[in-house]
């Protein structure tokens, strides 16, 4: 059995380590909810995020975006909610017991977005995120804010002002 020497803290280590642990207190970390669509994850800033509702079939309105699938009550207040998987041209989602509603914050309004499931918390610092590369001029992509590795897969942060045209 091997042991290690510990050394006391000399003035100029000790000066290192207070740095060090100044530099992590100061590091601009985020928090972001994950979510799978399409078998894809998916995160938005938690900060937007006011609720995370079981599925409950909305009201459809006549003539509504095609990616709306109703709206819903919630105390009050009429929220649209959007099918992500439909925004995201992959198809209708055949909904089932795990799918759910995340109702986010856009400024003043609220709305939600059908998931399939909310998978995890991240907590992100700003050389977490990397950025998306570039693709042809005919895609929308502005609504994509960052790239996170997360063992073998990516999640996609999103930027849900821009993905719902919404100016704050």
């Amino acid at each position: 059995m091997s042991t290690a020497a510990v050394s006391e803290p000399t003035e100029q280590n000790q000066d290192t380590l207070i740095g060090a642990a100044d530099d992590v207190g100061h590091q601009d970390w985020s928090q972001y909810v994950s979510f799978t669509v399409a078998d894809c994850l998916y995160g938005v800033e938690i900060t937007r995020v006011r609720e995370i509702k079981g599925w409950s079939e909305p009201t459809s309105l006549p003539n509504a975006p095609h990616a709306m699938r109703g709206v819903l009550n919630l105390r009050g207040v009429v929220v649209p909610v959007f099918d992500l998987r439909c925004r995201f041209g992959r198809g209708n989602t055949e909904v089932g017991p795990s799918h759910v509603v995340i109702i986010v914050a856009l400024g003043e309004r609220l709305i939600g977005i059908l998931v399939d499931a909310v998978s995890d918390i991240l907590t992100l610092g700003p050389k977490d995120i990397l950025p998306v590369p570039e693709s042809d001029k005919g895609s929308n992509q502005d609504f994509l804010s960052g790239l996170v590795s997360q063992g073998d897969r990516m999640v996609t942060l999103l930027q849900l002002e821009k993905l719902f045209d919404v100016d704050i």
